[in-house]
């Protein structure tokens, strides 16, 4: 679990493809990676992911078939800087909004406005998605918790002040870049309630027989 608060901007020492995956090292600035331990989550770009080995300033995760088919992963390269959040613990406080690291889908970066000293960003999504973005709600977007400004159809906007440009790799964002969205989870619920679907009927046993 995360909270869409960025830690550090990671950049990737090497990818060693693997049979239908990749291992990526990642090299860090401000988290230590001699605490990082073997099993434990991080987010890269909004993707958890499992520390398979870290120390000497990087860390390694692997990203299977279905994560690089599913997420932007696919498209990084030695160089590429990426968003790093370590798992959440218990008792910290929840700067952004729950952030699981399953990312929804792809999005991508339709037009960057400069607006004083911040800017505006408008990201289109997959129609599927629209439905979990709601103006003045949460997304994640390459693992940043964001408030959504506006909605209109598969597209949203949302505001990042100068503390975000620099402290997240939304300074490289161009137009038509890839980016990794996590809808609110609270909103998947809240439908799959309201729907009923999978919820055994009334009266029905619970235990099936063997």
């Amino acid at each position: 679990m995360f909270s869409g608060i960025v830690e550090d901007i990671g950049s990737v020492r090497a990818l060693e493809k693997k049979d239908k995956g990749v291992l990526l090292k990642i090299g860090v600035r401000k988290i230590d990676a001699g605490e990082l331990g073997l099993g434990e989550s991080v987010a890269v770009n909004g993707v958890c992911l499992t520390v398979v080995s870290a120390g000497d300033g990087s860390f390694s995760v692997d990203a299977s078939h279905e994560t690089l088919s599913r997420t932007n992963l696919s498209g990084l390269r030695t160089g590429s800087g990426v968003n790093l959040e370590r798992s959440l613990r218990v008792g910290d406080r929840m700067g952004g909004h729950i952030v699981t690291g399953h990312v929804d889908g792809v999005g991508l970066v339709q037009s960057i406005t400069p607006v004083g000293e911040s800017k505006v960003f408008s990201f289109s999504i997959p129609a599927s998605l629209a439905k979990y973005v709601v103006e003045k709600g949460s997304v994640a977007v390459d693992g940043v918790s964001l408030t959504v400004n506006s909605v209109k159809d598969t597209e949203f906007s949302v505001n990042i002040i100068p503390y975000t440009l620099r402290e997240t790799t939304f300074s490289e964002f161009r137009r038509g870049r890839e980016v990794n969205i996590e809808c609110d989870i609270i909103g998947k619920y809240v439908e799959k309630m309201l729907s009923g679907a999978n919820v055994p009927a009334e009266g029905s046993p619970v235990r099936k027989k063997l």
